[in-house]
């Protein structure tokens, strides 16, 4: 159904099964500590996969709330934080519904934001719950990446979704991001197929722009495969340059113990995987990880560059929003010991 990239399965190789977590945890912002603006609940039951995105030292947050569980519709809010909220698990933050569902796409929920600027415009692309979602009659994309942008408000653009002839082999499509690179815009999503496969890959996006309800995503191509100990993998945080290349964080579904973990991976220009970590670098280990809607679940939507760390987003154990930090040298010190070239 896809092109595989030349190096897809040698990739997967360079990984084992054992983990070195090197995250260290900042602080965890749970759902009784967001008051919601302008909304009759002052609070959601839970907020969880966030994105996140620094403008003037301010950082943005993204999250997905859920406001109750009759079906679990989420939407996303806005919490803006300092640098010193990063560290810290007491105080209570505003937060502002920013993009709920509204059309046929998202209609039973707005799930899993990521955030990037590109050129000077923020992008939010999420996973949609489309009218399909809860009809068991219909297999067919069930959920899909739909990109907004930030404007005075935020404003849904377009839905990305394959040539109407691979539709019906689409079961749903998440883990989407857009990234600008020197041949246009790539989507970065995770397709699920009809023969039950999760594929990790780039597509080109042929139309995204105001009155495009709908754009192709184009020339798709896996990049890599999940290793032999895993179920499924999928892209976690949007890239951050170091060192001229892109540093990605994603996230496996360890067969065994059915825990998200995370690993990283970095790319060239050309977008080829560079280097990528041998074993898995964070893993549920805190109760509040372990333990949640969705157990065993360390999940990331975000990342920025501050000094020489990598401050990381995730969602902990699908309930409450988890903030850590890597140590950059540390990090690349690792993918350094497994580069492909």
């Amino acid at each position: 159904m896809f092109k595989f990239s030349e190096s897809a399965h040698e990739i997967s190789n360079r990984r084992e099964n054992y983990t070195i977590d090197i995250a260290r945890r900042l602080c965890v912002i749970t759902a009784d500590r967001l008051y919601l603006k302008r909304y009759p609940i002052s609070n959601p039951v839970t907020v969880f996969n966030p994105a996140m995105i620094l403008e003037n030292d301010e950082i943005f947050i993204y999250a997905r709330i859920i406001i109750g569980y009759y079906v679990y519709a989420s939407a996303i809010a806005e919490i803006r934080l300092t640098l010193d909220d990063l560290s810290d698990s007491v105080s209570h933050h505003s937060a502002e519904l920013v993009i709920y569902p509204s059309w046929k796409y998202d209609i039973w929920g707005v799930e899993d934001p990521r955030v990037v600027s590109i050129d000077g415009k923020v992008f939010m692309t999420y996973c949609g719950r489309t009218v399909a979602y809860f009809d068991p009659h219909i297999r067919v994309e069930r959920t899909l990446p739909i990109t907004a942008i930030k404007e005075d408000r935020w404003k849904k653009i377009c839905v990305h979704r394959f040539p109407k002839g691979l539709r019906k082999k689409i079961v749903s499509d998440k883990d989407a991001f857009l990234v600008k690179t020197k041949d246009g815009l790539k989507l970065f999503h995770r397709p699920h197929t009809s023969d039950e496969r999760f594929y990790l890959t780039i597509s080109d996006v042929d139309a995204m722009c105001e009155g495009c309800e709908e754009s192709t995503v184009l020339n798709t191509i896996v990049v890599m495969t999940e290793s032999d100990f895993e179920d499924k993998i999928g892209w976690g945080s949007p890239p951050v340059e170091v060192e001229r290349e892109l540093l990605f964080l994603l996230h496996g579904l360890e067969r065994e113990s059915k825990a998200y973990k995370v690993f990283a991976m970095t790319m060239n220009r050309d977008l080829e995987i560079t280097a990528i970590t041998p074993c898995y670098i964070m893993e549920p280990k805190e109760v509040y990880e372990i333990y949640g809607d969705r157990p065993f679940t360390v999940f990331p939507c975000g990342s920025c560059v501050i000094d020489d760390r990598l401050i990381v987003s995730y969602g902990s154990a699908d309930f409450a929003i988890g903030i850590c930090e890597f140590d950059l040298s540390e990090l690349m010190s690792i993918l350094d010991k497994n580069r492909l070239f």
